[in-house]
């Protein structure tokens, strides 16, 4: 069996421990267990492609492999990965790592959450290291189907129709996405759906025109592409913590991971023509986002606004097509990915005492919970880009990237987009300001416990991912630049 595919069947063994176990305390060490595992698959997949690159193996996709699956349509299962793919195997494996101790109290039904959860992990995961366009699709749409439950099932307030519309919507991208893979498959005149043999081929420029757009859109609607991002803070306020987490942190990445891998790499002359249009939509989207923010007063709500903001300006710098703003999109990824789920987790312990997330009703939490306060403090710093944590070393990535681009339109776009820099460290330090370090509204507050073993396990955990990537991201930022070459060498020829 190929290295790769353990990451697929961990979890699917994971679901196979999930259901012979009999207690709350099986449950807890099935997943404990699968999810370390995952985490150190990935580390090790890390050092293993850092020692091959360094080795000089300039492949294109290192551990590939390739079986055929179902010869009528040429559909094989193909397996890859490259610097891009591998940090964001990392995300999703500490993610996924962290939020079973987000959930660590779950009580209803909790053999079924998991479960669920387990299967949207066999969904990213496999997203992640596909390299065959229909293999691709189907992992895709394994991801996106536990939502609805997990969601639906499993979450509070307005439950039903959130799931109800994030499924809607998010099926409503897949269709965009099955008739945009079929467009690259037969418009190509291929032999396969292979990744790197499509972009061999030359996809007539009538046909790219057509599918480019359907295909941007279809993953950009899971990305936040603005106006199709409507779905994404009704879905995050209603979900619980370790699903926020994971929806906010990883699966929102399938989204601008498709836009770049697919969209981008095997249309290139489609998205040079038309990446004006969709650099308008993003910008708005970065923009709009953040002043969403602002006006909000649930902290859940703040924070799936500020997601839309930092998940545009991702899909803003892919279009930039440059090698810089490519790697900044991607460290961008990484980090809303580390930084958002900090957040939910921490949104969701404060809830779980306080019983609110209106930010009316809350102030002077340091009194009474100094841990999760001080983790909160350093959230909001990172996600408004202070120097030392992973949020400053995307964004200013990005923005130098894109002021590199030496053209009128794209530059008036670069300082509209940086104005985001602004309006997120208002709403951040007036929100850090009421309910950290403001008067105690409710006195009942002052009586409720802080962060538990689980917790501060899991919280230690981000913040020290967030911290790291921003104090070294060499590592990452040098392995992600290599790998965006093959990409924007087609963008620009």
């Amino acid at each position: 069996m190929n290295f790769l595919s353990l990451l697929i069947l961990i979890p699917v063994l994971m679901m196979l421990g999930l259901w012979i176990s009999r207690n709350i305390g099986q449950i807890r060490t099935v997943m404990v267990a699968g999810a370390s595992l995952l985490l150190a698959l990935a580390v090790l997949l890390t050092f293993l492609y850092l020692k091959k690159r360094a080795g000089g193996d300039t492949a294109e996709m290192l551990f590939a492999d390739s079986r055929v699956w179902y010869a009528p349509l040429n559909i094989h299962y193909s397996v890859g990965v490259d610097g891009v793919s591998v940090v964001m195997l990392l995300l999703s494996s500490i993610i996924v790592f962290t939020g079973i101790f987000a959930s660590w109290k779950m009580q209803m039904q909790t053999k079924e959450f998991f479960l669920w959860y387990s299967l949207l992990s066999v969904g990213v995961f496999g997203f992640f290291i596909s390299t065959d366009l229909f293999t691709m699709f189907m992992f895709y749409e394994i991801a996106l189907i536990p939502m609805y439950l997990l969601i639906g099932v499993w979450g509070s307030g307005r439950k039903e129709y959130s799931a109800m519309k994030l499924t809607l919507m998010l099926m409503g991208g897949s269709a965009f996405i099955l008739m945009g893979i079929l467009g690259i498959y037969f418009g190509s005149g291929a032999t396969t759906m292979e990744l790197t043999q499509l972009s061999r081929l030359n996809i007539p420029v009538e046909m790219q025109r057509i599918f480019f757009p359907l295909t941007f859109i279809g993953f950009g609607v899971l990305g936040a592409l603005f106006p199709f991002h409507t779905w994404s803070p009704d879905g995050h306020a209603s979900a619980p913590t370790s699903v926020s987490m994971l929806h906010a942190g990883v699966l929102m990445k399938l989204g601008g991971y498709g836009c770049f891998r697919i969209a981008m790499y095997l249309m290139p002359e489609a998205a040079v023509e038309q990446a004006w249009f969709f650099l308008i939509l993003t910008a708005t989207g970065v923009v709009y986002g953040a002043f969403s923010a602002c006006v909000q007063k649930d902290l859940k709500y703040i924070n799936a606004y500020s997601s839309v903001s930092h998940c545009s300006l991702a899909l803003f710098a892919i279009l930039m097509m440059t090698q810089t703003a490519s790697t900044g999109a991607v460290l961008q990824m990484l980090s809303h990915g580390l930084m958002t789920a900090l957040f939910f987790a921490l949104i969701g312990m404060i809830y779980g005492r306080t019983h609110t997330r209106d930010i009316c009703e809350m102030g002077g939490l340091m009194k009474a919970t100094p841990f999760l306060s001080v983790c909160y403090v350093i959230a909001g710093l990172a996600n408004l880009g202070l120097p030392g944590l992973s949020g400053f070393v995307a964004e200013m990535t990005i923005f130098i990237g894109s002021f590199e681009v030496n053209d009128t339109c794209h530059r008036v776009l670069t300082v509209i987009t940086t104005t985001s820099i602004v309006i997120t460290a208002v709403y951040i330090l007036r929100l850090i300001g009421k309910i950290i370090y403001g008067n105690v509204v409710n006195q009942e507050h002052l009586k409720i416990t802080d962060a538990t073993w689980d917790e501060r396990f899991a919280v230690i955990c981000l913040v020290a991912a967030i911290a790291g990537l921003g104090l070294a991201p060499w590592g990452a930022s040098d392995m992600i630049s290599d790998s965006v070459v093959s990409v924007i060498s087609r963008l620009m020829s």
